[in-house]
């Protein structure tokens, strides 16, 4: 049997001749102890800790989402640590947004057929929550493991195969494992979870778009961000709100689709009625990390907040926003180029964001790689993919932006409102809407 010596040491791991020597950081250690010779230094050394923090699949400080399962195993979910007890939930708050992620909507998304279905198996009681974590589980009904019998020996151009076999050295072949938009399933119910604690605590609303899909842009101006709606997002396929637009990008989507092709495209998002103050300066920056957390979804390539580098042409008189008092005596801004935030902080206007998708990696058209043997070859991709990832991920990215805001909020919440307030520069964050009073968390 072949056997695998490591040729460098772990952070912190004696080397071969400290352990020739018995010896181990500052502490010499005879070969044979006995109690005569074994002495203890008065000053005690502190050898390196060896951390692993590598997990990766952990989101958030205060409001935690763990998410776990793979595309092709038994079912997917997550586990949701440190949501305020009684807060009304229950499986359809959930079933709503996952619906709208779900494969097999419509010509220009996956044929896969899953019911997504959700289950909450804790944290709950007498429909609300009780503030130990959520499970949420979803299964798998429709996989088909032989689709990737191609795959498990070449590697997909532009997907995450290559890569995690660089990492760990094996891999999920079925679906792509942890790699697949499946994974975003516990995001999205989490989300779910977030948007509700949102509303009913701060009246503020997350709502995504379809604005781009491949050369067929939306010109920003044909939205209204303060008025644009759910309703007018979900009227069509693609979930772009203007109808005349919307019908272009789906005829761009059904041209790649007949040849086995594929396009990308930009989510944009905005966020209304956010309290101000969420944020903090320096390292945490809101704008930091809603950057961070739409990045870490499936295919996105790219993050612009507020002018984004469009403000680069642009000088200072031209792009700052100017303050106003407005008729309820707050301060506003004229503008909202800095995207409803300024110094890494909300600030009270529309925060605005666009997020670029790459084109679906797999594909059916035959491409040039390489197998895991490191032989060049052709591969033809088989399997159920979407054509244009964008109208799928609209919930997605929705759901990133809420957990964001609901761990920010909750870090404001315990940072600045232990104390009064001062009432002349800064303002509660909860809203004094009906639907706030359905609840207090």
């Amino acid at each position: 049997m072949a056997s695998f010596v490591p040729t460098k040491q772990f952070l912190g791991a004696p080397s071969s001749s400290d352990i020739g020597s018995s010896r181990l950081g500052s502490l010499q250690l005879p070969s044979k102890l006995s109690s005569s010779n074994f002495h203890v230094p008065s000053r005690p050394s502190h050898p390196k800790r060896l951390e692993i923090q590598a997990a990766g699949s952990t989101f958030g400080n205060y409001f935690r989402v763990t998410t776990f399962g793979e595309s092709h195993g038994g079912g997917v979910g997550c586990i949701i640590d440190g949501c305020p007890p009684r807060l009304p939930l229950s499986e359809s708050d959930m079933q709503v947004e996952l619906d709208r992620r779900r494969p097999g909507q419509s010509r220009i998304t996956t044929p896969r057929k899953e019911t997504d279905t959700c289950k909450i198996s804790s944290g709950t009681a007498d429909g609300l929550t009780t503030g130990s974590p959520i499970k949420v589980e979803v299964p798998n009904t429709d996989q088909r493991g032989n689709d990737y019998s191609e795959m498990s020996l070449a590697y997909r151009p532009s997907h995450a195969d290559a890569t995690y076999d660089f990492k760990y050295g094996v891999r999920s072949v079925q679906g792509g494992g942890r790699s697949s938009a499946r994974e975003t399933i516990g995001r999205v119910a989490a989300g779910a979870v977030a948007k509700k604690i949102l509303k009913l605590y701060s009246g503020a609303e997350v709502l995504a778009y379809v604005s781009q899909v491949h050369q067929v842009v939306l010109p920003e101006d044909l939205i209204d961000h303060q008025n644009v709606t759910l309703e007018q997002i979900e009227s069509n396929i693609v979930r772009c709100p203007d109808p005349e637009y919307a019908e272009k990008m789906i005829a761009a989507i059904d041209a790649v689709r007949v040849r086995g092709d594929s396009v990308g495209g930009v989510v944009t998002c905005i966020v209304r009625n956010l309290p101000r103050g969420l944020g903090t300066p320096v390292f945490d920056k809101l704008e930091a990390e809603l950057a961070k957390a739409c990045m870490s979804l499936p295919a996105t390539k790219g993050f612009e907040f507020g002018s984004g580098f469009a403000g680069t042409f642009m000088t200072g008189s031209e792009h700052n926003d100017e303050f106003y008092m407005d008729e309820h005596g707050r301060i506003r801004t004229r503008t909202n180029r800095s995207g409803g935030i300024q110094g890494g902080i909300s600030n009270g206007e529309v925060i605005n964001m666009r997020i670029g998708f790459k084109p679906t990696s797999t594909i059916s058209r035959k491409q040039q790689t390489v197998t895991r043997d490191k032989h060049e070859t052709e591969l033809i991709a088989r399997g159920r993919h979407d054509p244009c990832v964008v109208p799928r991920a609209v919930p997605m990215v929705e759901a990133m932006v809420a957990l964001v805001l609901v761990d920010q909020l909750m870090a404001q919440y315990s940072q600045c409102m232990m104390f009064p307030i001062n009432p002349e520069l800064q303002e509660s964050l909860q809203s004094s809407t009906p639907e706030s009073a359905e609840v207090t968390l």
